[in-house]
């Protein structure tokens, strides 16, 4: 058991939560991370790696690691317009960034990346198997957590100064601290799947080479490019899956190839235990923290899948949490002041960003009700095609977000 003076614990080990433990411990500060889990190989996460993303894995010295995962590089937007062409609506080659594309990469080997770097730091300590249970409560603070190891039956605590919830949209550790937050509600949900598309000469033209939306009879889908597959999102009216699934596979098959036609061979062989579904949801904490603990990622804001940009988000907020929180939990005095000010640097990009997919959420409403499918009309065409310098505004909007935040001087390698 630790000193309640000293420490850090994190709870969840996603982007967040391995972020802000590799960075703590860089600055000195004994942190523990505990994650529920004994790996981190769950599918369908947010696998885009955004251009702050790599930046900052550059500045911490671990790009060269992060390269030698398998990745494909999203590098425009583009949506079918009224006349018949392909629309680039975000163009990444246009920034101005040493970075400029979105990697899609395996959640899980970003993370391994992470705990690899984290195992070379003497304070930083990694608890696979490990759910926190409970809080423990010393005078009127949170001080420390309970916990179960799966892998050995384990049960135990351990106290912190600082107690870091990162466990996700779903957390626990929020609940238990009765932080209350607001729900702005999401019209859609999304059935995740893959869909075959071969190696680079044998795929279709414009097939896995950029994010394309695509659509066909009231259907949406968002096709992202990973290689020799496209990660396939069919976006669905809110509580619809279980519809969709009783209609049966023939119909979603049929669904899809209606959508890209050029992978109905692909689509055929579709299996509705493939397919996975998400619940979205969007919401913000009115309250980041309460004495000893704060909420960072998901925990503190859900983010619709609009954009991809949750994982950028949560590490963004890891970084800011290191940054703020280092030297108040290396010398120990820790201030209710210090903890806020991580929701304030923070809360601003957030309330931006989910204000953007709040508009989104507002149009894919309509489209769900008139049965839309995306086209760009002809004059907005043109005018991209005309000015394609516009195309870098939404690219760097969700590339490099509203307040990318850099490593701090003391985690920088």
């Amino acid at each position: 058991m630790s000193d309640e003076s000293s420490g850090c614990i994190v709870v969840g080990g996603g982007p967040a939560g391995m972020i802000v433990g590799l960075l703590l411990a860089r600055a000195g500060v004994d942190t523990t991370v505990f994650e529920k889990h004994g790996d981190f190989l769950r599918d369908f996460r947010g696998d885009t790696i955004h251009c702050s993303t790599q930046l900052l894995l550059d500045e911490l010295g671990l790009m060269e690691q992060f390269q030698r995962i398998p990745y494909s590089r999203l590098e425009t937007a583009r949506v079918p317009a009224a006349d018949g062409t392909l629309a680039t609506i975000a163009d990444f080659h246009r920034l101005r960034h040493p970075y400029p594309y979105i990697a899609i990469a395996p959640q899980w080997d970003f993370l391994d990346v992470l705990a690899h770097a984290g195992r070379s730091e003497p304070h930083f300590h990694l608890r696979m198997h490990t759910e926190v249970t409970g809080l423990i409560r010393r005078r009127d603070r949170i001080s420390g957590v309970r916990f179960v190891d799966h892998a050995t039956g384990e049960e135990g605590e351990q106290e912190a100064l600082l107690t870091i919830a990162a466990d996700g949209r779903g957390s626990r550790v929020r609940q238990l601290a009765g932080l209350d937050v607001h729900e702005f509600g999401a019209p859609l949900d999304v059935l995740w799947f893959r869909i075959p598309v071969g190696d680079a000469d044998s795929r279709p033209a414009g097939i896995g080479q950029s994010l394309t939306p695509r659509g066909a009879n009231g259907r949406l889908l968002v096709l992202i490019p990973r290689g020799d597959y496209v990660q396939a999102g069919l976006l669905i009216p809110k509580g619809q899956e279980a519809a969709i699934r009783a209609e049966g596979v023939e119909a979603f098959r049929a669904a899809v190839a209606a959508a890209v036609p050029e992978l109905a061979a692909s689509a055929a062989a579709l299996r509705l235990e493939d397919v996975h579904g998400l619940d979205v949801r969007l919401n913000r904490a009115r309250r980041w923290w309460t004495r000893g603990l704060l909420c960072i990622g998901d925990a503190a804001h859900a983010m619709s899948p609009v954009a991809g940009v949750g994982v950028n988000l949560a590490v963004q907020d890891g970084v800011a949490a290191a940054r703020l929180l280092a030297g108040p939990l290396r010398t120990g005095r820790m201030s209710d002041d210090r903890v806020a000010a991580v929701q304030r640097r923070r809360a601003l990009p957030t309330a931006v960003t989910q204000f953007a997919q709040r508009i989104a959420h507002r149009g894919l409403r309509r489209a769900f009700r008139v049965k839309w499918t995306p086209i760009v009309p002809k004059p907005l065409a043109r005018l991209l095609r005309a000015l394609p310098g516009l195309a870098a505004i939404p690219a760097r909007l969700i590339g490099v977000g509203a307040l990318p935040e850099h490593a701090p001087d003391f985690a920088r390698r």
